[in-house]
């Protein structure tokens, strides 16, 4: 059996960048194995990963779109930065859509796109990231530019391909 997949949006450059300050910034060190990333499948076969590239090309045929950074929630021991946007939850619903028989019950359940700041934290400790990062918290645009899709290794993920939107 090959290593699952695990499909995330790719953000523009300088974005990406800007989250993955904060993770560095506040993620235990020890337990960070991962840049910054927006999670949109946890768990796809492996062994399908041709008709996965497939499908993600053909859902990635729509526009580049934004994504609004609109807030912060407590993960209980850690802090995620919570993400809206229409264009991405339409994406992440076709591409639902076209896996829904391999969906694990992860995966299947509500979507709720975010970026995890930090995990693994004392819940002391965890309730003070969420006040700090919420302390005078401004919205912001991050840029959506397409689907990465990588395989997951045990912890770490390697990076198949990413598949851009249309520009």
């Amino acid at each position: 059996m090959s290593a699952p997949l695990v499909l995330a949006l790719a953000l523009a450059d300088a974005d990406a960048e800007r989250l993955d300050a904060l993770r560095e910034r506040h993620f235990p060190p020890e337990r960070n194995q991962l840049r910054a990333h927006v999670t949109l499948f946890h768990q796809l076969p492996g062994e399908e990963l041709p008709t996965v590239l497939e499908q993600v090309g053909e859902a990635c045929r729509r526009e580049q779109f934004g994504v609004d950074v609109t807030g912060v929630r407590s993960l209980g021991r850690g802090a995620a930065l919570v993400l809206r946007s229409a264009e991405l939850d339409a994406l992440r619903a076709d591409l639902a859509r076209r896996f829904s028989p391999w969906l694990t019950r992860q995966d299947a359940q509500r979507f709720a796109a975010h970026v995890t700041v930090a995990n693994f934290l004392a819940p002391a400790a965890a309730r003070a990231l969420v006040a700090d990062l919420g302390a005078g918290f401004t919205p912001w645009t991050v840029a959506a530019r397409g689907v990465a899709v990588h395989r997951y290794l045990g912890g770490p993920w390697e990076l198949v391909d990413t598949v851009p939107l249309l520009a």
